[in-house]
């Protein structure tokens, strides 16, 4: 999963955003970016394909200071939310460390957000991967929307494992940092076992 460069003493460690189309996954990432300090991050990449008319990723290193010595560097990814996107999703996946799912709170997008967790979870299995143990947070986003399913709801039908939780509204950049600083929390717990 985390690529350790031992020469140069650095860790990079990748964080997927998964969620629905227009959940707010590249507003979280956007506002990481407009809100990081510019000795933190590198330049963010947005790529789009002649077969893909909407945002491919994101790319955006953050450095997060160091375990045993060694430099930690994060790459936060989004993937494209249209189920057409497929194949991406399944690239932007491999050797992932956290993912953030970005449900959209609205009544109407439950739907939407229960098949694109079905999805992460067997684009996870086809690859070989176990989503009960890669550090896992759920965002419910936008919380400032009237129509909004409750939130015990939210955790009843799509956060079967138990995993850190928190509420936001990724437009005013509400719960963006205590989410992402959550998985980062969780990935880093996970790599001073194996360093």
């Amino acid at each position: 999963m985390s690529f350790v460069n031992h020469n140069k003493k650095e860790v990079n460690c990748k964080i997927v955003y998964y969620g629905p189309g227009l959940g707010g996954k590249t507003t979280n990432i956007q506002y990481v970016y407009k809100k990081t300090s510019g000795d933190n991050k590198g330049n963010m990449i947005k790529l789009n394909t002649e077969n893909e008319r909407t945002l491919f990723f994101d790319f955006l290193p953050l450095e997060l200071g160091e375990i045993r010595g060694y430099k930690t560097r994060f790459h936060l990814y989004t993937v494209p939310g249209q189920v057409f996107y497929e194949a991406s999703r399944k690239l932007i996946l491999r050797a992932v460390d956290g993912l953030i799912f970005v449900a959209d709170s609205q009544l109407e997008k439950m739907e939407a957000n229960i098949e694109s967790l079905d999805g992460l979870e067997k684009n996870l299995t086809e690859q070989g991967y176990d989503i009960s143990k890669i550090p896992l947070v759920f965002q419910w986003n936008k919380r400032d929307l009237p129509n909004v399913t409750p939130c015990e709801d939210l955790e009843k039908r799509l956060n079967k494992w138990g995993s850190p939780s928190y509420e936001a509204a990724a437009i005013n950049g509400d719960g963006v940092f205590e989410t992402l600083k959550e998985v980062s929390k969780l990935v880093l717990m996970n790599l001073k076992g194996g360093l």
